[in-house]
């Protein structure tokens, strides 16, 4: 081992080095060693978990709502450290911007806007004093009941990983972009345990192409799972983090584990490839400094983590937007309007039909009688209370945004609890909207799970203290509510009833589905003319849901996720699984291969314009490519459409469509543009687990241009 740094003397800063590299005097690489040689072992060894004491864990929730959390902060040589605040639908630190949720947003299927909303949350996490984001999740939607389904943008890695990456691009400008949870992660109440078994081909090819196009797009960080995946977890899954991550993509950024109960091990998770312990100073501060002395522990593994600290956080310190954003721009006019406008644009039209020969949807502004119905209609239901919650300074609800949007109309409101007064609402009414579905109960991270190892607070907790200060943990702040994984996909019961009941009474009844993922909605799909899927819509939810139900926008969304008719025809899950397989087949390809149509398609939507696509021509190559597409506005209205570009192996007995490529377009009425439409090919692509080289699959591939995921190809251009 070599001997250690005694100096007092400070002869290089971190200050220093951004400056030097600003000047182009030094790389980050070479401050970063500069800086290294500067410090003691035990400064280096600081770096590489949380700041956080372990008996300071009953205290994070007020600390994260707070301000970053900080990891590696060496004050003598000015280190900032890696200062996080988690986010997927916006910064959790009090009084920031609430977006729609991951799912919301993968809505849009607009990655520009998505890197918009990136940048907002750069800014305010910045304005907060944070320099590293956790926004970016895009862990695959294997089944619709996973609890944190909310938190991705869908089930196709694609999309996700074109989204994950307007993100990132968004971000970067002001904090470090950290991607997550890699990899395999998405179940919920067994997080902490599950092992994920999955082939080569699936892993490398459906589960890990989304957190490469991310990596790819500049995220510096990674953020590792909690489960195991063949074996291993997570943090000393040397395969993952290592052979794949650095090996194979060239990532060199610095990997952190998933809070409190993601590191299994200090030292092998060291030696693994994991950099960085967080939140809390737990298994490395008790095992390296003894193993470091001893030999068991290199100091140059010690320098090889601490190197990628270094280099990435003074990179981006000497490259991010040197202009400080003012506090003003938390939760700002403009941000407030971008979390509005993401969230028209992500609402999903799913049925619209006509009575009286005039579809419900946008409503009529001769209607001057409105039921609205049910409890979450003045809820402020922005997702689950988990992570990933912040905390807005004001929420407009269903009804709030309803009474504003028309203020000289006669609304009606029933929380439904009471079906007979529902249907005595909605009877008088000219038309109905009824708002039902999911909220913090039915879905999302669950903190209070039984199986969390004890063994890594390594001071003298009893079990039942424990259990008081893990109920601590859940309660402080806010009521955390049950979360989890789905206990059905369909709507509750007595939601069902309360449809098919104010259906009957009012025929001109527009059901608002609230929630994270698919709902089955078989059981009274055909009782009512209009479903409009908001999902969790953010702090300006309700706005931009009677902006969409008067007409004032359009509903811009497209599925990001398939809904089948039954839970039979999805993918065998269980909540409370020790071991699970993953295979290639889940979602929309899982039905197609079965042969189950799906009720709504992945990439479907209907807007209040009509669209005609075709595909004009194309050109590939191995990895890449472009569609051109002419499209036309065929309706009465200014509207936006989806342009999808689908492959399959038509030489298969029943092809399955892959999704290759995406863009939206927006036509004024009667007019006509040609797109280019970027390619993806890598669901085209097989790659030999020995050689690591990618080719094309076997098979006829076609290519087509559809409206959401086509049922056949015989249109299908040969994709050379």
């Amino acid at each position: 081992m070599a001997s250690q740094n005694t100096s007092t003397t400070v002869t290089f800063t971190f200050a220093e080095g951004v400056q030097r590299i600003r000047a182009g005097e030094v790389t980050a690489a070479e401050a970063a060693d500069l800086l290294i040689g500067e410090m003691t072992d035990d400064e280096l060894l600081w770096l590489l978990d949380g700041d956080t004491p372990a008996r300071s864990m009953t205290r994070l929730p007020g600390k994260i709502k707070a301000g970053p959390i900080a990891g590696g902060a060496v004050e003598r040589l000015g280190i900032p450290g890696v200062l996080f605040t988690d986010g997927p639908r916006g910064v959790v630190i009090d009084g920031s911007t609430a977006f729609p949720v991951s799912m919301a947003r993968g809505a849009t299927w607009d990655p520009e806007l998505e890197q918009q909303v990136g940048t907002a949350m750069g800014l305010e996490a910045r304005a907060r004093g944070a320099n590293y984001s956790g926004a970016v999740c895009i862990n695959l939607l294997r089944h619709p009941a996973w609890g944190r389904a909310q938190e991705t943008y869908g089930e196709d890695p694609v999309l996700i990983g074109l989204m994950g990456a307007g993100l990132t691009r968004g971000l970067r400008p002001n904090v470090m972009a950290c991607v997550k949870h890699y990899a395999l992660n998405s179940m919920e109440n067994a997080r902490f345990r599950v092992d994920v078994t999955v082939d080569e081909h699936a892993l490398h090819e459906v589960y890990l192409p989304h957190f490469k196009t991310v990596i790819d797009a500049g995220a510096e960080s990674v953020m590792s799972a909690y489960n195991s995946v063949n074996g291993k977890f997570l943090d000393v899954n040397k395969v993952l983090l290592t052979d794949v991550l650095r090996d194979e993509w060239g990532f060199d950024g610095f990997v952190t584990s998933d809070w409190v109960f993601g590191t299994h091990a200090g030292l092998e998770s060291l030696e693994a490839g994991l950099d960085v312990e967080m939140p809390l100073r737990l298994l490395r501060a008790r095992e390296l400094p003894a193993a470091l002395k001893d030999g068991r522990l290199s100091r140059d593994t010690v320098i090889r983590s601490a190197h990628r600290i270094l280099r990435t956080t003074l990179t981006h310190a000497a490259s991010r937007d040197q202009a400080e954003p003012s506090a003003d721009v938390v939760a700002g006019a403009a941000h407030r309007a971008l979390a509005r406008r993401v969230a028209t644009q992500a609402m999903v039209l799913l049925k619209n039909d006509a009575v009286d020969g005039v579809p419900v949807l946008p409503l009529d502004p001769s209607i001057t009688r409105i039921a609205v119905i049910g409890k979450l209609a003045e809820q402020a239901n922005t997702g689950d209370h988990g992570s990933s919650l912040v905390h807005p300074p004001s929420t407009s609800t269903p009804l709030d945004g309803l009474r504003e949007a028309l203020p000289g109309a006669e609304i009606a409101y029933a929380d439904g609890s009471d079906i007979a007064a529902a249907v005595a609402a909605a009877g008088a009414a000219d038309a109905v909207v009824l708002v039902v579905g999911m909220d913090h109960d039915d879905e999302g991270e669950r903190v209070e799970n039984d199986d969390i190892n004890l063994d890594v607070f390594g001071f003298p907790f009893t079990f039942g203290p424990f259990k008081w200060a893990m109920g601590k943990l859940a309660k402080m702040g806010s009521q955390f509510g049950r979360g989890g994984d789905r206990e059905s996909l369909t709507l509750h019961p007595g939601d069902e009833r309360l449809v098919a009941a104010v259906a009957a009474a009012n025929p001109r009844t527009t059901v608002v589905l609230i929630g994270g993922s698919a709902i089955i909605v078989e059981a009274w799909r055909a009782k009512v003319p209009t479903i409009l899927h908001a999902w969790y819509p953010g702090m300006e939810g309700g706005r931009a849901l009677a902006d969409v139900l008067t007409g004032a926008a359009e509903p811009g969304g497209r599925l990001p996720v398939s809904i089948p008719t039954s839970d039979a025809h999805l993918p065998f899950f269980d909540a409370e699984a020790t071991t699970i397989v993953y295979d290639a087949w889940w979602g929309q390809r899982k039905l197609d291969r079965d042969g189950n149509p799906a009720a709504f398609p992945f990439g479907f939507g209907l807007g209040y314009t009509t669209f005609e696509q075709q595909l004009v021509g194309h050109q590939a190559q191995d990895n890449d490519g472009t569609a051109t597409v002419r499209v036309r506005n065929t309706g009465s209205r200014t509207g936006s459409t989806v342009v999808q570009i689908y492959a399959a192996d038509t030489s298969a007995g029943r092809p399955i469509p892959q999704l290759i490529g995406f863009r939206r377009v927006e036509l004024d009425p009667g007019a006509e543009a040609t797109v280019d439409v970027a390619l993806d090919l890598t669901p085209t692509r097989q790659r030999d687990p020995r050689t690591r080289a990618w080719s094309r699959r076997p098979g006829t591939w076609g290519i087509v241009a559809a409206a959401h995921s086509p049922r056949v190809f015989d249109d299908a251009r040969p994709l050379t």
